[in-house]
């Protein structure tokens, strides 16, 4: 039996094994694994009671995640952290520790990804002949994934309205990728720009990211799966990839599983912070989907084109000036979350709005203590960079400087800033 909405959530957060001392990427996810696993052997996933570790794709990544849904986010950031000092010690070690942050700084993925290379061989394998893995988008990217349930045809439009309206602005909350193989790009979410180009090859897998309006099963059916089905079908002619998970919107439905993964934030810095974001959308979410400010009408009137532009926006399209700061004008837009009267505003400003509107409903004190900092100094990316003094060029001495810190924080559970 499915869960009904807002019953429970799946949380996922991904970190990449690092050099203790260098910080190059140590691509040893299958002996952290071993070291944990009953067999003794490389498993893709062990489970350890609240928390299971598990690999996907690129052999420097560990992926923490919820073993069975939670009630709430609330809480969450205790195991979280357990689990994370237990890797730390593992690794020690090795001459490893974990990074977190959506992007390593400095890695050349061309030269220094490594595959995953037991169980899903035949997966991995057939995305990299076909999308060719050794990239940012594929190698070098970190993120945290919220899995929210539903029951039925009627809880998933509901819900899938509401989370393609809360996507656009998730990177000016979470955004943590500033720094592309040592240089200062301009963008905030480096990971969301190299995510949205990383299937080009076959473009009905990402679509534009921001999901169609699709309110059904059968709707999602005839606008997403089947065309990316048929899209990727004469380079996967046995159909290794035909299932959900090739989907690669910010948000994908799980059918299988009875819910929509949430794709579009960028892991933190520690899982303190992870847990009071994960909060605030959800609480988001959930205010959306209960209608206190609009219908779920006015909700699904909103097209791809809307949403996409402030999307990109806050992703940083339009350099360092934007992503938390970059202006949401359209007023159909804003009137889904009450703000239609007041006239356009940041991104962040948005956040701040939801933020008030919802502080009670986030938990104890303790649980969304990381979300004023966010919302005074902007995200982690930002705080990054006013670390780095990023107005000219900066040193790889410098970004691993900020970057052990970056470390510290994670094993410390401690905010960056």
């Amino acid at each position: 039996m499915s869960l009904r909405l807002f019953e429970g959530i799946g949380v996922e957060l991904e970190y990449m094994i690092v050099d203790r001392e260098t910080l190059a990427v140590r691509p040893i996810a299958d002996r952290l694994l071993s070291a944990v696993s009953p067999s003794g052997g490389p498993e893709s996933e062990v489970e350890l009671g609240p928390i299971s570790w598990s690999n996907e794709l690129a052999a420097h990544v560990v992926e923490l995640k919820t073993t069975s849904p939670a009630p709430s986010p609330s809480g969450l950031y205790g195991p979280f952290r357990e689990h994370v000092r237990r890797i730390d010690a593992i690794l020690e070690p090795m001459g490893a520790r974990l990074m977190p942050t959506a992007m390593h700084p400095l890695m050349d993925p061309a030269a220094e990804a490594r595959l995953w290379p037991h169980d899903y061989g035949p997966v991995y394998e057939t995305f990299d002949r076909i999308f060719d893995c050794r990239g940012h988008g594929w190698s070098n990217l970190q993120s945290m994934h919220l899995n929210l349930p539903f029951s039925g045809d009627e809880e998933f439009g509901r819900l899938h309205a509401a989370i393609r309206l809360i996507l656009p602005i998730l990177p000016a909350l979470a955004a943590s990728s500033p720094i592309v193989e040592g240089k200062v790009t301009g963008l905030l979410d480096n990971r969301l720009e190299f995510y949205r180009h990383n299937c080009r090859r076959v473009p009905e897998v990402t679509g534009r990211v921001i999901p169609e309006p699709a309110f059904t099963r059968a709707e999602y059916d005839r606008l997403i799966l089947e065309p990316m089905y048929a899209a990727i079908a004469p380079l996967d002619p046995d159909g290794v990839l035909r299932h959900e998970w090739l989907n690669a919107r910010g948000a994908i439905a799980r059918f299988d599983r009875s819910a929509i993964e949430i794709r579009l934030l960028d892991v933190q810095e520690c899982p303190s912070a992870d847990l009071a974001i994960a909060s605030l959308v959800v609480a988001s979410v959930r205010a959306l989907v209960e209608e206190r400010w609009s219908s779920t009408g006015d909700q699904r009137a909103l097209p791809v084109d809307v949403l996409e532009p402030i999307l990109l926006s806050c992703v940083g399209g339009s350099g360092l000036s934007a992503s938390e700061r970059s202006v949401v004008a359209d007023p159909a837009y804003l009137r889904c979350f009450g703000l239609d009267a007041r006239g356009p505003r940041p991104a962040l400003d948005l956040w701040r709005h939801l933020f008030h509107a919802l502080r009670d409903e986030l938990g104890p004190e303790v649980d969304r203590s990381p979300l004023p900092l966010i919302l005074d100094r902007g995200p982690l990316a930002r705080r990054i960079l006013g670390r780095l003094g990023a107005d000219g060029p900066v040193t790889p001495s410098e970004i691993r400087s900020v970057y052990a810190d970056l470390c510290d924080c994670l094993v410390d559970d401690r905010p960056f800033g």
